[in-house]
């Protein structure tokens, strides 16, 4: 097995004992990520704001190795309430390119967020 261990510029700080990006056999695994903004940690007040963050900290683990939203294959979503579901959906879906990849969306005992998103993607390099 390949592996390579990545710490994105630009991301926020790890939040415990782990990568944020991990790089095996053709296959990048993105950690968990929060809405914490990168320059400040900040969380933002809103719902609809911590989903868009929390994505673009995934566009930011990405980039560190060469790939983008559209090489994802699979996504995990937790939330702290399933009743903003929907509300999550509607941003998920404004966000992320037109194929969607697998998804699991779980409710989640969070603490100090409404919702952290973790990936799996390809390699760009890698054959699909």
């Amino acid at each position: 097995m390949i592996k390579r261990i990545v710490r994105p510029d630009g991301s926020p700080g790890p939040g415990g004992a782990y990568s944020h990006v991990v790089v095996a056999n053709g296959f990048v695994f993105v950690a968990g990520q929060g809405p914490s903004k990168p320059d400040s940690n900040d969380i933002p007040a809103d719902f609809e704001a911590q989903v868009t963050q929390a994505l673009r900290n995934v566009e930011i683990a990405l980039r560190s190795v060469g790939c983008d939203l559209t090489h994802i294959v699979k996504v995990n979503a937790y939330l702290k309430d399933l009743n903003m579901f929907q509300k999550y959906n509607e941003i998920y879906a404004h966000i992320m390119p037109r194929d969607l990849p697998a998804r699991t969306t779980i409710a989640s005992n969070l603490i100090g967020m409404d919702v952290e998103i973790d990936c799996i993607a390809v390699l760009q390099s890698a054959p699909t």
